[in-house]
């Protein structure tokens, strides 16, 4: 992990909180990896829109019934700088992300967790090293989005407050917990301001934890007092999450984000078809 974001979650969490909670806040972070936009010398990982590349035979992704997906992006695994991670990522082959964005039916179509039908709406591609590929046209009523070649380097991410992981660690956490602490709060707002685009880490969610969503729906969405859901959100780890992005004329909704999460035990065994997706906008 790179040491000016550790460095400065540590120093932030021991200028607002008690030493021992500080302390064992830290213990919660975990690295990431951040896609920025590729300006300088350092190595193309991967890209937003454009056109994917599809092995011969392979469909465009379709949600039965809606139509094809949108295609957000792809990454390039072999160039990831993925040893970084605490989760296992591949270590060549592509990822390619396909989501229905509304182009064709205004947006009254939605993908969500808790609603099974939805869930071919989103899908994670996983095209193995050695695969021929080539460029695919666009589906009728599908327009690409403009191509942004993205880089990556490593960062420390911190766990929404809400998260599971943290009520674990803190657990039992009354009103005037100094996690809460409303200077505390506003500082890891600020660090983490700007466009998020992130592989691994702990998602940003835009509105509450993203992990909790997809345990909801991953349990057949049981009522949201259901202990069961903490426990399962604890199961569920960040694959990706892709921004609204003015480079590359992403909205999703109004200044939202996209979200793809998987249990550990897929990921090691490349079955990003159990991925699952949530969004969430402003």
């Amino acid at each position: 992990m790179t040491q000016s974001t550790a460095d400065a979650l540590h120093t932030l969490a021991r200028e607002h909180l008690p030493q021992e909670i500080a302390e064992r806040w830290v213990g919660l972070l975990r690295p990431g990896l951040r896609l920025e936009k590729a300006e300088g010398a350092g190595p193309v990982v991967g890209r937003l829109g454009g056109l994917p590349g599809l092995p011969e035979g392979a469909e465009w992704p379709v949600w039965e019934g809606h139509g094809p997906l949108a295609f957000v992006a792809s990454l390039d695994c072999a160039v990831l700088p993925s040893a970084a991670l605490d989760i296992a990522m591949p270590a060549d082959g592509t990822l390619a992300f396909f989501y229905f964005d509304g182009q064709l039916d205004d947006g009254c179509a939605v993908v969500a967790p808790d609603q099974p039908d939805s869930w071919a709406g989103a899908r994670v591609l996983y095209i193995p090293a050695g695969v021929p590929v080539a460029e695919r046209t666009a589906p009728e009523g599908i327009r690409p989005y403009p191509e942004v070649a993205l880089t990556a380097h490593v960062e420390t991410t911190a766990p929404y407050l809400q998260h599971p992981v943290v009520y674990r660690e803190f657990a039992p956490m009354p009103d005037d917990h100094p996690v809460w602490d409303e200077d505390f709060q506003e500082a890891l707002g600020d660090h983490f301001e700007g466009t998020e685009h992130r592989i691994g880490g702990h998602a940003h969610p835009v509105q509450d934890e993203v992990e909790t969503e997809v345990a909801r729906g991953a349990l057949g969405s049981p009522p949201w007092d259901d202990p069961r859901i903490k426990e399962e959100a604890l199961r569920w780890v960040l694959l990706a999450q892709f921004d609204t992005d003015d480079d590359a004329d992403m909205m999703w909704g109004d200044c939202g984000a996209l979200y793809w999460l998987i249990r550990p035990e897929d990921l090691a065994a490349c079955r990003f078809d159990r991925a699952m997706f949530t969004w969430q906008c402003c």
